[in-house]
């Protein structure tokens, strides 16, 4: 009888876990790689954005990511569609300055998402996902990666990569 109550313990406690797990999401948000000189207001990438681009898709392909957001510029689209492609999801298009739904629909979310997002909108994203910890960016900084733990208390981690 005491091997059934431990059996039943052990099981009980796995059973938390894994829902508690399984409430809890990651969101990845990136600012978009380098952009064209040349382009007005809806630039391309430029050879070294593609290369970051490239770079991000790499370093998430392990991560069960299970839906990308871009916002409706090039340089956003042109940053999430290797990870895309690598990963076989479709890009979920969302205005730039519509944080509010776009942090709906993450918390919404029962898995991973990457959001590649612009310098101005994505601390005010990271702010609605319920992180309290201020983010800057400067105009110049590509290379920050921001992860998002959605869980009763948010919690944020900002890593780099090239």
């Amino acid at each position: 009888m005491k091997r059934f109550a431990s059996l039943l313990l052990v099981l009980a406690v796995f059973i938390l876990f894994v829902s508690a797990t399984a409430a809890q999401s990651t969101i990845f948000v990136a600012r978009h790689a380098e952009k064209a000189e040349s382009g007005g207001n809806d630039p391309d990438l430029s050879e070294a954005g593609r290369a970051r681009a490239e770079s991000l898709a790499k370093m998430l392909k392990n991560a069960n990511i299970t839906a990308i957001y871009a916002t409706e510029f090039k340089r956003t689209q042109q940053t999430a569609t290797p990870a895309a492609k690598a990963l076989g999801l479709a890009l979920t298009i969302v205005p730039a300055k519509d944080t509010a739904t776009l942090s709906a629909k993450l918390r919404d979310l029962h898995g991973n998402a990457l959001v590649v997002g612009h310098g101005d909108t994505i601390p005010d994203l990271i702010k609605a996902l319920g992180v309290e910890t201020p983010v800057n960016i400067a105009e110049t900084d590509y290379d920050n990666l921001f992860v998002v733990v959605i869980d009763e208390k948010p919690s944020l981690l900002q890593l780099h990569y090239r």
